[in-house]
């Protein structure tokens, strides 16, 4: 079974340059919608949507089943222990905030043969997988005041050399395109990402050891109620080693085809 892989991988690869190339084109969009997070202050619950999201592509369509696409999404995640209900989150009461800006390549494919005012199709579903970089800075609010988190060590780091505020991500999803009019094509879609970072929200190993810590980081590592359970290098978070989130909206994109009115595709 897993020896006809390379088979199909060269499959794909082939019918992305055999079509002929009358339904090439460049296509130039806005995206809108909404921001969910899924990590160590939200660990079961990967549709909790309570942000908005918006962005920005450009996409060239080899044919009418592949394209690749640039998109650049800016959206903001947050979670409070507060709202869980997980008695022991809600005692561990931690909770920040972030906005996240991603720049991706994305890959897609649709399942049916899809020209914007040419092909009889007026819909098509479509899968979607890439590679991108999301840039990230969790935040909290204390006693009126905003932190950073990251600048403050709060589970041990030196605070002079923080984590890293970007990270890899892998963006994955499905949706579907509507031939809205002419050129222009309404697509609706649902896509997760995969951060190469647990720090999305700040959480994700032990506490700090109060010896070695400042008091504002213990306030800020340990915000546990009415009994503390922020022992020094206690677990913190939990056991997954990457933090994930999500994007969900509408793109509303306009085809600019090579050689001006396509030919009709079937």
């Amino acid at each position: 079974m897993f020896k006809a892989y390379p088979f199909v991988f060269l499959f794909l690869i082939l019918s992305l340059f055999s079509v002929r190339s009358f339904a090439q084109s460049w296509d130039l969009g806005g995206f809108v919608g909404g921001a969910a997070y899924m990590g160590d202050l939200n660990p079961v619950n990967p549709l909790k949507v309570n942000n908005l999201a918006f962005g920005a592509q450009i996409k060239r369509c080899f044919n009418p089943y592949w394209a690749l696409k640039l998109a650049l999404t800016r959206g903001k995640v947050e979670a409070y222990d507060a709202d869980s209900s997980d008695p022991f989150a809600r005692q561990r009461n931690l909770n920040f905030y972030s906005a996240l800006t991603e720049v991706s390549l994305q890959t897609e494919f649709n399942f049916f043969n899809y020209v914007p005012s040419s092909s009889k199709k007026l819909y098509t579903p479509f899968l979607f997988a890439g590679l991108g970089l999301v840039g990230f800075n969790p935040k909290t609010e204390m006693n009126g005041e905003t932190y950073e988190l990251r600048n403050y060590g709060t589970e041990g780091q030196n605070p002079s050399v923080p984590y890293r505020n970007y990270a890899v991500t892998l963006p994955f999803g499905a949706g579907v395109k509507f031939n809205v009019k002419g050129n222009w094509s309404l697509i609706a879609e649902a896509g997760y990402r995969t951060a190469f970072s647990d720090y999305l929200d700040d959480v994700s190993k032990t506490y700090p050891d109060p010896a070695k810590s400042s008091p504002i980081t213990m306030d800020l590592a340990d915000r546990s109620a009415p009994i503390k359970i922020g022992f020094p290098y206690s677990q913190r978070g939990d056991n997954r080693s990457r933090d994930s989130y999500m994007f969900v909206g509408l793109s509303l994109t306009y085809s600019i085809f090579k050689n001006g009115c396509p030919v009709v595709a079937y």
